[in-house]
C-alpha cells in the first residue's frame, strides 16, 4: 500500500516538474524590464476607427511618437523580400486588392493604398527613420513559410535601428518557432510569445491549439514576456504567466476595464482611446 502510494505521489511530483519546465519563461534585466514596464503602446499605430488615419501606416506611427505612446507594428515580407509594416496576410481589407501580400512585390505594393487614404505601405526601414528612437516599438513578425527569411532580415534593421538611435524595441509572434529564432540568435533583444485562447487557433490541430493556447511552447522559446488576448485564459496559461515572465495584454478597447488591465500587466496595448502614455 505505501509503495503504490509513494509511486503515485512521485509520478504526480514528476508530472508537475515536466509542465513547469514546459512553461517556464526566459530571464530579462531591468533594462529589458524598463522597455515595458508601465508603458501603453498604441496597437498598429495611433489609428483611427474610421480609417482616416490607417492602421500601420506613417501618420498612425507619427501620432503615437507625437502623442508620447508606445507602438506595436506588424512585419511580413513583399515578394522581392523587403521588409514591409502590414497586419494581414492577405490584402482585401486593407487595400481593397484580392491576394496575399507576399505575392506581390514592393512596386506593386506600393501602388496600393491603405483603408481608401492616399497613405502607402510602409517599409520597416522608413517607420525606424520616423520614430528615431523617440518611443518603443513593439516588432510583431508575422509567419508564413519564409519565416527564417523574414527573422533574418528584420534582424539586420533592428541592429542597424540600434546602432544609430540606442532605440528600445522588442520582438513578438505568434509563431513560436520565431520567437525561439530570436531566442538562438538574438538572446539579448527581448522576445515575447502572442498567445490567446486555444480556440482562436481554428484551423489546426487540436494538440498545437491547446499547445499555443496554454503556452506549452514556451520550451522552445523562452519567452520573457508573454502577450495574451483578451479570452478567458486557461489554467496552465495562468501559471505560465505565475512562473515570472513580463505580462503585456491585448488589444485593450474602450469598452474594457482599462484600470483593471493596467493593474495585472506590466505593458498594456490599446487602440481607439487615449490613455496616460505611462500607467506607472
Amino acid at each position: 500500500m505505501w509503495i503504490w502510494l509513494l509511486a503515485v505521489l512521485a509520478a504526480a511530483a514528476a508530472a508537475v516538474l515536466i509542465v513547469l519546465f514546459l512553461l517556464a519563461p526566459g530571464r530579462y534585466t531591468p533594462a529589458q524590464r524598463a522597455m515595458v514596464e508601465g508603458v501603453n503602446f498604441a496597437h498598429r499605430g495611433l489609428h483611427t476607427p474610421d480609417g482616416t488615419v490607417p492602421e500601420n501606416s506613417l501618420p498612425a506611427f507619427r501620432a503615437a511618437v507625437e502623442q508620447g505612446y508606445g507602438m506595436e507594428l506588424d512585419i511580413q515580407l513583399s515578394k522581392d523580400g523587403r521588409v514591409v509594416v502590414f497586419h494581414d496576410d492577405t490584402l482585401d481589407r486593407v487595400c481593397g486588392v484580392h491576394g496575399r501580400v507576399d505575392a506581390f512585390s514592393l512596386e506593386q505594393l506600393r501602388a496600393m493604398r491603405l483603408c481608401g487614404t492616399q497613405e502607402g505601405i510602409p517599409l520597416l526601414e522608413e517607420v525606424f527613420a520616423l520614430v528615431r528612437g523617440r518611443a518603443p516599438i513593439i516588432v510583431e513578425l508575422k509567419t508564413g513559410p519564409r519565416r527564417i527569411e523574414l527573422c533574418e532580415k528584420a534582424l539586420v534593421l533592428l541592429r542597424a535601428y540600434a546602432r544609430e538611435y540606442g532605440a528600445a524595441f522588442c520582438v513578438e509572434s505568434f509563431d513560436p518557432r520565431i520567437v525561439a529564432w530570436f531566442r538562438r540568435s538574438a538572446p539579448d533583444i527581448l522576445r515575447g510569445q502572442l498567445s490567446n485562447q486555444p480556440a482562436s487557433f481554428s484551423g489546426k490541430p487540436w494538440p498545437m491549439r491547446q499547445a499555443l493556447g496554454c503556452l506549452l511552447t514556451n520550451v522552445l522559446a523562452r519567452p520573457q514576456f508573454i502577450a495574451y488576448g483578451p479570452g478567458k485564459k486557461p489554467p496552465l496559461a495562468r501559471l505560465a504567466e505565475a512562473l515570472g515572465p513580463l505580462r503585456v495584454c491585448w488589444t485593450v478597447r474602450p469598452g474594457d476595464d482599462i484600470g483593471e488591465k493596467e493593474r495585472c500587466n506590466d505593458g498594456v496595448i490599446f487602440e481607439f482611446y487615449h490613455p496616460a502614455p505611462r500607467f506607472r
